[in-house]
């Protein structure tokens, strides 16, 4: 995305403030636009934005201040939105900032924090960015060597790491204690790799490529531990993170797996499939809490990851890379099918006519409940494009099939009750008709329900009502 990193803050910040529901609504209209093509790198970050502020606001959010979040900031190209034990090689959970912030302050270097955290309080208050960003700088390199000193020691004495690892107290102690280090020792030459780069890659291919590619090799021939760190923030600016694997073909210089296996960039391997995992894992949350939330775009994004891991590689079916994207595969299409055998359920509940007696007075259809039929329909539609199983997609296609003609019969029989209803019954089966007449839009097309939108608006026109009376 164009523009410095104050003006993204501010971006960040302005979502942030975004009301709950006007913020799924824009996520659906992003998703929307994804859809039909619109590729920009501003699209993309605003919907990754609108996701993680989301997921974190529903998980109660890190309570972390001004001080810890300007700490961290080396850790953004880090982070990833997930529970905290699962594997993703190089990155960290944000959920483990917090744990790792309390530990830092209480145990590591309890004295230094508490001045950090005044001084920073005393310059922000002052507008003096520079200085709260100068002694930020100072107190990240004294935890990068505290810790180092103290995984170096482990050579000798075990007990201290141990102790460390312990007051850490996340699932993944070691590893994220690892991240940390890495983001803070390595801060200035990982902004001085990805400082030529563009802030988001369309497509890591052809002169960008051979860019990247080369600024890694440099970084790593002055500090080989250096390359898992660059490969991810080198990812953290892809729109498409599964084209890091190019950098390991790149490597090998074959697409066969088992040589890229043998280069040290085979881990850009491993960091894809591990970010399919999370994917196809946060897709599955989507649905879960009768939440309706837009994931077309999150499905088409898994489809291009496994399409490129596919194409790009040739990947054995019997070797450990190959069975581990069999595997995502799979759970890819157990989700389908679960969400297909859902949708009649949901949608036949949502439309059923109901006799006035069972109708409360002034009632409507519950939001919530529309949203969710919504998102589970247009999920399904989507399906037919993205569904890498041909029995899947052909199973999505006859519940789509089927799903059509019946909102054809549900929206004239609907229609014809709106049309009848006295006052008590009238909002609740007006809110019926809009609900056929969303799904109909995202099933039959906006111009087929149109006209069911118009019938509505007619039959609730002053005019209308008071000749009906």
């Amino acid at each position: 995305m164009a523009g410095d990193g104050t003006t993204v803050e501010r971006l960040r910040q302005y979502l942030r403030e975004v009301p709950p529901s006007a913020r799924l609504l824009m996520i659906a209209e992003l998703e929307r636009n994804l859809l039909r093509g619109d590729q920009s790198a501003g699209t993309h970050f605003m919907l990754e934005e609108l996701r993680a502020i989301a997921r974190e606001q529903r998980q109660g959010g890190p309570r972390i201040g001004h001080s810890a979040r300007l700490f961290f900031k080396p850790l953004e190209p880090f982070l990833v939105d997930d529970i905290a034990a699962h594997q993703h090689p190089g990155r960290i959970a944000r959920a483990a900032l917090e744990p790792l912030w309390t530990w830092i302050r209480r145990d590591l270097l309890p004295r230094q924090a508490a001045t950090l955290t005044e001084g920073v309080s005393e310059a922000l208050l002052a507008d003096d960015n520079a200085r709260a960003e100068k002694l930020t700088r100072s107190f990240q390199d004294r935890v990068a060597g505290a810790v180092g000193a103290t995984f170096a020691a482990a050579a000798i004495d075990e007990r201290p790491r141990s102790r460390m690892l312990a007051q850490i107290g996340t699932p993944r102690a070691a590893e994220d204690a690892t991240v940390l280090l890495h983001a803070l020792k390595f801060r200035e030459p990982l902004d001085a790799l990805v400082a030529p780069l563009p802030l988001q890659i369309a497509n890591l291919a052809v002169a960008r490529l051979d860019e990247a590619k080369a600024l890694i090799d440099a970084a790593v021939a002055r500090n080989p531990e250096i390359l898992l760190p660059a490969l991810l923030v080198v990812m953290s600016r892809l729109v498409a993170r599964w084209q890091l694997i190019r950098l390991a073909v790149k490597a090998a210089g074959t697409d066969i797996a088992a040589r890229v296996a043998d280069t040290p960039y085979e881990i850009a391997v491993t960091i894809v499939l591990a970010e399919l995992e999370r994917l196809i894992g946060e897709l599955k949350s989507g649905f879960e809490g009768g939440r309706g939330v837009a994931v077309g775009a999150q499905l088409k994004t898994i489809h291009d990851t496994i399409q490129g891991l596919s194409s790009e590689l040739v990947l054995p079916v019997d070797s450990g890379w190959g069975r581990m994207l069999a595997e995502q595969r799979e759970r890819l299409s157990d989700l389908i099918r679960t969400q297909v055998e859902a949708m009649p359920g949901r949608v036949q509940q949502l439309l059923r006519p109901r006799p006035s007696a069972e109708i409360r007075p002034d009632s409507t259809l519950d939001p919530n409940e529309v949203a969710v039929a919504e998102a589970i329909v247009e999920f399904v539609g989507n399906s037919r494009q993205f569904a890498g199983d041909p029995a899947v997609a052909e199973l999505t296609q006859r519940a789509f099939a089927e799903l059509r003609q019946y909102l054809d019969e549900s929206s004239r029989t609907l229609l014809d009750g709106f049309r009848h209803a006295g006052e008590a019954d009238r909002r609740f089966r007006q809110s019926q008709v809009d609900a056929v007449a969303r799904l109909c839009a995202i099933v039959c097309g906006a111009d087929y329900a149109a006209p069911l939108f118009k019938a509505a608006e007619v039959e609730e026109a002053p005019e209308f009502r008071l000749a009906r009376a």
